[in-house]
């Protein structure tokens, strides 16, 4: 399997037409799978999901006109109602918000590796993104008004792209995190909004003032990078931010806030699922142990399956309910030197990379 590469181009609203046109099938795939774990996971109806859906948009079209044209195109171009497109772009907040009672579900493993941590003396960053099972994205090439490049992996229908980076060699990856802290009903800049402006920034000082410059309704972590040498990692909570940089050349995040304290915050239920401890440990071992790190040496690390199925690469769990299963659904390696994106469509162990450029 491969991920579709879509080119997109002019303003967001001509953007999101584009997206919604090339994307309608998974679009609709993931509206259907979505809907379907906001009522089992998450014990959210359809009429309550669309409600609060719509309620946080109102909210978005004044803190980001440019976003809210992006999900009015792509409701536009697939024919899918604009609720139930705007469900799907802050659907980060209403999971992360509705995990109180539960565990955050173990997934993504993030790096970034500086020049001098490499074989090749690139800027890498990337990660296994391990969330539902069966979701569907695609890569987005695209051009911005400005002439700025990005290109990054998104899920269909949420607008922009997440993990990805741009043509001034700024890159991201993600993570989920939880706190007591965490609220949907805040309605401040949503996740998948902050990924999309992020990535249109050109220097790295602009894209961490998008992380900190204002409160967010849910925790999250966000690793930057920026050739030719920076990288920092920001972990959020609602009202508090952490900025961290490497150490030996590396960085390593998973989904747990590695000094919750400094923020003043408690974690949701980490404990009784301590596996990305486990990950975070694994991967930080098998990088430090291959100084410097070749690209072989990097895509083995990433299919990594100590602790399976909890692994760096992360698989479903049999003994899971089939409407919560969770697996690697990406795994990426960013070039930051040479603005690459390789990406597999599904666990790395099972399907090789597939590269990108700008």
């Amino acid at each position: 399997m491969t991920l579709p590469l879509i080119r997109l181009e002019g303003e967001p609203f001509a953007q999101g037409v584009q997206h919604g046109e090339l994307l309608r099938e998974r679009i609709g795939h993931n509206l259907e799978l979505y809907f379907a774990r906001f009522a089992r996971e998450l014990k959210l109806s359809r009429a309550e999901t669309l409600s609060r859906a719509e309620r946080y948009a109102a909210a978005l079209g004044a803190q980001s006109p440019a976003y809210h044209a992006g999900m009015r195109g792509i409701a536009a171009g697939s024919g899918f109602a604009f609720a139930e497109i705007a469900a799907l772009n802050v659907r980060y907040e209403l999971f992360y918000d509705e995990f109180a009672d539960k565990p955050l579900p173990d997934g993504c493993t993030a790096f970034a590796l500086l020049p001098d941590a490499t074989a090749d003396g690139h800027l890498l960053l990337g990660e296994n993104w391990d969330w539902i099972a069966g979701v569907q994205g695609a890569v987005l090439h695209t051009t911005e008004p400005d002439g700025l490049q990005t290109l990054a992996f998104t899920e269909a229908g949420i607008f922009g792209g997440k993990i990805g980076l741009n043509s001034a060699g700024l890159g991201l990856a993600i993570n989920g995190l939880t706190s007591t802290d965490d609220d949907w009903s805040r309605m401040r800049l949503p996740f998948h909004a902050r990924c999309y402006a992020i990535l249109r920034c050109h220097e790295l000082d602009a894209a961490l003032r998008v992380i900190t410059g204002e409160s967010r309704s849910c925790s999250a972590n966000f690793l930057l990078a920026q050739a030719p040498a920076s990288a920092v990692n920001v972990e959020t909570a609602p009202n508090g931010a952490g900025v961290t940089g490497c150490v030996g050349g590396c960085l390593i995040h998973a989904n747990h806030f590695v000094e919750p304290q400094a923020l003043g915050i408690e974690e949701r239920n980490i404990e009784t699922n301590p596996h990305s401890r486990l990950r975070h440990a694994r991967l930080d071992q098998l990088l430090g142990a291959q100084r410097p790190v070749t690209r072989a040496a990097l895509e083995d690390a990433l299919r990594d399956h100590e602790n399976h199925p909890y692994s760096v690469c992360f698989h479903i769990d049999p003994a899971e309910p089939p409407e919560e299963y969770y697996e690697s659904v990406v795994s990426a390696i960013m070039d930051l030197s040479a603005l690459t994106l390789a990406i597999t469509d599904g666990p790395p162990c099972q399907n090789a990379y597939v590269q990108h450029s700008l």
